[in-house]
């Protein structure tokens, strides 16, 4: 079957499915069905590699080139593999070749990324990214991913969600232009990641599909136009504070499978859980954020296999910075405002 769908829902809605690949998908046969052009809200359907993150397919070029991206909120840029990188990463993924795209423009500009897990140079170039209709997009098109994460990814690039001043090379982030070209209903996106590997999550440009939630959305400002960053309360197990007990900061990132915290403050929580082979007998862990209490049942961060189990929280070393991963994210609908620069958080059906 194929990984991603595009339907037109109405004249002004766009729908791009992402869906959910145990373990390794192809995507050699897959085809996209036209998107609808005008202003209003699509959805890419995702899919699921357990402990590596979410990723849908998006195409570049014309005719299109398809791409398997990780929409990542904690990072600004969009690249992909490209013909001119021959390291092992790129030769097992699928190569963007600009010679076969009429629409191509090239730029002089190169760049280098790194992530918390792997890095990349290459080029900046301009072209058309299909199902969501943004013409002119800067991107990067890799020249060199050194190590061996990228080799294993399932997911050949990443398509980068956070503020643009996270940008390198000056590259404009691609909601940006999804915003300046008026693409959009609304400046927002949000995003339903499906629990314990099943299909179905998405990611709705242009506003919010109530389908995935239930209840009110509590907002929760962003304190800094980078990643989506937020103040923490604290959070606390069986009514007390175990973590961040003066308040710290965090980022809302899509791209992280854990919630990562500093050395100090995971392992008292993780020392609260016991045995974690005894789900029910553990207790929840509550997240506070902006005045409203966000909470993590033990099947939201138990992880359980035949070799035993492990939990959603992972060693930030002495960063101080928290970042509320894929764990946090499947438990709570999250909506990303750039008209507010806030962040929306709602009960995941």
């Amino acid at each position: 079957g194929c990984l991603l769908y595009v339907t037109g829902l109405t004249k002004l809605n766009i729908t791009l499915v992402i869906f959910l690949v145990m373990p390794q998908p192809s995507v050699s046969n897959c085809t996209t069905s036209p998107a609808a052009s005008k202003k209003g809200k699509s959805s890419h359907f995702l899919s699921f590699v357990p402990q590596i993150s979410y990723f849908g397919v998006i195409s570049i070029g014309t005719p299109p080139q398809s791409f398997k991206v990780v929409f990542d909120t904690g990072s600004a840029n969009l690249w992909v593999p490209s013909t001119y990188c021959n390291t092992n990463a790129c030769t097992n993924h699928k190569r963007f070749n600009p010679n076969l795209s009429s629409t191509f423009r090239a730029s002089s500009t190169g760049i280098s990324i790194l992530y918390g897990t792997g890095s990349m140079t290459g080029l900046l170039g301009y072209d058309t990214v299909a199902e969501i209709e943004v013409t002119n997009q800067m991107f990067a098109m890799s020249e060199t991913e050194p190590g061996i994460f990228l080799y294993y990814a399932s997911f050949d690039g990443i398509l980068g969600l956070s503020y643009p001043s996270l940008a390198i090379g000056g590259a404009t982030p691609v909601f940006d232009n999804m915003m300046t070209e008026n693409l959009v209903t609304e400046d927002v996106f949000s995003f339903y990641l499906s629990p314990n590997g099943q299909t179905g999550s998405v990611v709705t440009f242009g506003g919010t599909d109530p389908s995935y939630y239930t209840g009110q959305i509590n907002w929760v400002p962003v304190t800094s136009q980078t990643y989506w960053e937020i103040t923490m309360t604290n959070i606390k197990i069986n009514g007390s504070p175990v973590a961040c007990t003066s308040g710290c900061k965090a980022i809302v990132d899509t791209g992280t499978s854990n919630i990562v915290g500093p050395n100090t403050d995971i392992n008292s929580i993780n020392a609260a859980m016991v045995n974690c082979n005894n789900i029910q007998s553990l207790p929840n862990v509550v997240i506070t954020l902006n005045g409203y209490e966000f909470s993590l049942p033990p099947s939201a961060y138990i992880s359980q296999k035949s070799s035993g189990c492990s939990t959603g929280f992972g060693l930030n070393g002495k960063d101080q910075l928290w970042i509320l991963g894929d764990v946090f994210i499947r438990e709570w609908y999250s909506i990303f405002d750039r008209a507010n620069n806030r962040v929306g958080f709602a009960k995941s059906v």
